[in-house]
């Protein structure tokens, strides 16, 4: 056995003390059987003289704490986990290379492999013992806790685990047993690439997390969201391990805060652990490069950690290791006692340890140099690879049979933790006083009201603001001043507080994720427009996955999260074309409106109803788009809701007998089509307006669930009969909006979009308009066009010059009166 401290573990020990827990660790060996018969390790699994003193001491403390029955029970189980470790490395060696499973540890032949391996082989190799130190640690005190993994590409690790314990969701256990049959085909399943007739992925096992995999929560598609996330996941009195990637490290900052939002009043435990196995896909990652775990441990200092120091080879640091930083959570009690410092675990180890080609670059992929399907020295290399990780089947039922006491603790299994089905009761919404048609006001401001009427309406709910800039700026004054900016050290006559709701950090990931993660209480981002597709990865991968649960029969339970874009393109006229940007929406959608929604309301009554209505829905995010200026209340109540609920509403006119449509979808649009409105009124041309506020509603669904949620032809055709042609007048860039919109569009001869046609400077809002095509002019030029009218017959020859160039932009840009609606 080795008798060596590990480097991860032993930088910071002077000589004298290495030498005294060498001693130490010797003498409870000789002194104790069954300590030595776990000490021992198995296989490639080793347990240094540190870990071995820690464990100890951990589980004298459990017994103590009755957590464990007694010592002999836990030597038991921590033995046992170093037996599943190696089974599951030996599992995760076959699903990247073979085509089948021989549990009798007989030695695969060419035919019996896959003829092109695929899999994320290192990275998941090396979670497998930290997913077993979780396991493990779980059956030591009878806790089950919730986790989440960073890198969702090592989800070979999770799946194979959780089918040797039995830890299964319902596709995945009707399908996959320990039998040969059944793991050989749970490793044929990786990567087959096989479809169902409609499309879909016949296997349940996917490249990286997916909802089929027991207690997944995330895809971790993107990596460092995990990062961002974690902190905010576990409500109080629940507990998270949190799988983290040291290639996520340097891709992702804002993980760098975490210890900023830790508070013992609101906040479950958490044990995030790093996987520090040095290497990316093609180098050394920074960390390693920078000087390693003991550069690492330093900088984590700086930022408000408490580093732990483990070893990511063996599940029993893993599992001490969580003990541990639970531990020093639970004791640092309220945090308004001082700064608390984050426990964060460096599990140091070496990229695919455990199998051939460890630590070089192709670990990250296929580590054997050949494909042993054709290259019988790749052939022979993988059958005694995992030779040395075979464990025979009465062994490893006896380590399952350990690991498995859920019955014993009466606790739930790990497919099933707190974070797994978050069940949210719908909040209740308050009515608040409604704006009188004839007035203005900010949108925002009203969104402002009643976002905080529902928080205090509905105290059980924990609040989670992401705010990347300035909250005062876009109009919530109230929500500032009542929830406060989360800080360490709060500023006298500042709103802020160490229990602050409001997570302001000026990256968009970072305080996204905080809502994202907070999937128990009650959330509102809110940025810039133009910053916004900066969190375009974290909310389609959130959105991506919510869909995949109710398909696999788990709808997600966690209110629909409203991602509000104000100081929007339009209204960013002053500020350079960078700020005018509307990608977000546009990218929005795209996605599947059963859960993605993209809402633009026009006035602060329609605000309002899209806030209260996008908290009704579960597992969906809604992008708001809503002016922050003062804009004219077009809408009673009444429309508000109605608008609300069916995303489009005819302000004036009859859509099925006058001559043409106008179409507005956004505030400022409005204004412009009323004004257009009011030309053609002069002119004697009937027109309907049509204020459309949610796109989505009103497209071709492209499956099932999109059609549950889209309107039914004969509701499309109420609003927008076929026979009438149509002016569009959008926020977004017409090509995007139009093709979304397909149905609804009757051809370039009767049919025309207006829009952001990527014009922009340092204007004002009717310049950023007129750059951009999209005043009621232009309107009244584009309704020229599809009724067939000659252009001078709507416009004066002023007007004419302006709209095609060569006149003064100011003809157009004077107030135009608005009929009474």
């Amino acid at each position: 056995m080795n008798q060596h401290l590990t480097c991860c573990t032993s930088d910071q020990l002077a000589a004298s003390e290495r030498q005294r827990i060498v001693e130490l660790a010797a003498a409870h060996r000789r002194a104790d059987p069954e300590f030595a018969h776990w000490a021992a390790g198995y296989g490639v699994i080793r347990h240094d003289p540190l870990t071995q003193i820690r464990v100890r001491q951990m589980v004298d403390e459990l017994v103590a704490r009755s957590r464990t029955p007694d010592a002999a029970t836990a030597w038991r189980q921590l033995a046992a986990a170093d037996r599943l470790t190696s089974a599951g490395m030996w599992l995760v060696a076959h699903m990247t290379y073979g085509r089948r499973v021989r549990t009798d540890g007989a030695a695969l032949d060419a035919a019996e492999f896959k003829p092109t391996p695929e899999g994320h082989t290192g990275g998941s190799l090396n979670m497998v013992p930290a997913y077993t130190g979780y396991l493990l640690m779980d059956a030591l005190d009878g806790v089950t806790r919730a986790w989440m993994m960073g890198q969702g590409h090592c989800v070979a690790a999770i799946d194979a685990l959780n089918v040797l314990v039995g830890n299964m969701t319902e596709a995945h256990a009707a399908r996959y047993d320990r039998s040969d049959a059944g793991l050989s085909r749970f490793v044929s399943d990786f990567y087959a690439y096989t479809l169902n007739p409609d499309g879909t992925p016949a296997s349940p096992l996917g490249s990286h997390v997916n909802a089929h995999t027991a207690g997944g929560v995330m895809e971790g598609g993107y990596l460092g969201f995990a990062e961002l996330q974690y902190v905010h996941a576990p409500l109080k009195g629940e507990r998270l391990v949190a799988f983290l990637s040291d290639g996520a490290f340097e891709e992702q900052r804002g993980s760098d805060w975490a210890p900023r939002w830790w508070r013992a009043e609101d906040s479950g435990l958490v044990s995030p652990i790093i996987i520090l196995n040095g290497r990316r896909i093609e180098q050394r990652t920074q960390i390693v490069q920078q000087g390693g775990e003991r550069w690492l441990n330093h900088y984590l200092r700086l930022n408000g950690f408490d580093p732990v120091a483990l070893d990511g080879r063996d599940p029993a640091s893993i599992a001490w290791g969580i003990h541990i930083m639970e531990a020093r959570l639970q004791a640092h009690g309220d945090s308004s006692s001082g700064e608390v410092r984050l426990p964060y675990g460096i599990a140091e180890t070496i990229k695919g340890y455990g199998f051939p080609g460890a630590g070089t670059n192709a670990s990250h992929n296929l580590p054997l140099a050949g494909n042993p399907a054709h290259d019988g020295g790749a052939r022979a290399l993988f059958n005694e690879g995992v030779a040395a990780l075979f464990v025979s089947a009465p062994e490893l039922d006896r380590a399952i049979s350990a690991l498995n006491n859920h019955h014993t603790h009466q606790r739930s299994r790990e497919r099933d933790h707190a974070l797994a089905d978050r069940q949210v009761e719908r909040p209740r919404v308050p009515v608040i006083a409604d704006r009188a048609v004839g007035g203005t006001s900010s949108p925002m401001a009203a969104l402002d009201e009643l976002f905080v009427a529902i928080t205090q309406a509905n105290p059980d709910l924990r609040v989670r603001v992401g705010n990347p800039d300035e909250l005062r700026s876009n109009k919530l004054d109230r929500t500032l001043d009542v929830l406060k900016h989360r800080v360490q050290i709060p500023e006298p006559g500042v709103a802020e507080s160490t229990t602050g709701a409001v997570i302001t950090a000026l990256n968009e990931e970072a305080v996204v994720c905080a809502a994202l993660g907070n999937k128990g209480g009650l959330n509102l981002v809110v940025t810039y427009e133009a910053f916004a597709p900066k969190m375009l990865g974290a909310v389609r991968q959130e959105l991506i996955f919510a869909r995949h649960q109710a398909h696999a029969g788990r709808p997600p339970g966690w209110l629909g999260i409203p991602l509000v874009l104000t100081s929007h393109t339009w209204e960013n006229a002053k500020n350079e074309q960078s700020h005018q940007d509307p990608t977000m929406v546009e990218a929005m959608l795209g996605e599947m409106v059963d859960t993605a929604r993209v809402v633009f309301p026009p006035d602060a009554n329609g605000a309002a109803a899209a806030l209260a209505r996008a908290y009704m829905q579960r597992g969906t995010i809604t992008a708001l788009v809503v002016p922050k200026r003062p804009v004219p209340h077009m809408l009673t109540p009444d429309q508000a809701q109605e608008l609300a609920g069916i995303g489009a509403v005819c302000l004036t006119g009859d859509p099925t007998t006058a001559a043409i449509l106008l179409v507005a979808t956004g505030a400022y649009q409005l204004q412009e089509v009323l004004r257009a409105h009011a030309r053609l009124t002069e002119r004697d041309l009937s027109a309907a307006v049509v204020y459309l506020a949610e796109p989505g509603r009103f497209r071709e669904p492209r499956d099932s669930d999109e059609a549950r949620y889209t309107h039914a032809e004969t509701q499309v055709r109420t609003l927008f009969p076929t026979e009438r042609p149509r002016v569009f007048l959008t926020h977004t860039r017409p090509e995007p909006f139009l093709g979304a919109l397909r149905r609804v569009d009757t051809g370039p001869a009767t049919t025309v979009a207006l829009g952001f046609i990527n014009r922009g400077g340092t204007l004002d809002v009717p310049g950023l308009l007129f750059a951009n095509r999209s005043t009621w002019a232009h309107v009244v030029e584009a309704a020229a066009r599809v009724l067939g009218m000659e252009r001078a017959s709507l416009l004066t020859e002023d007007e004419l010059a302006a709209v095609s160039g060569t006149g003064e932009p100011a003809t157009l840009l004077q107030p135009i009166p608005v009929s009474a609606l």
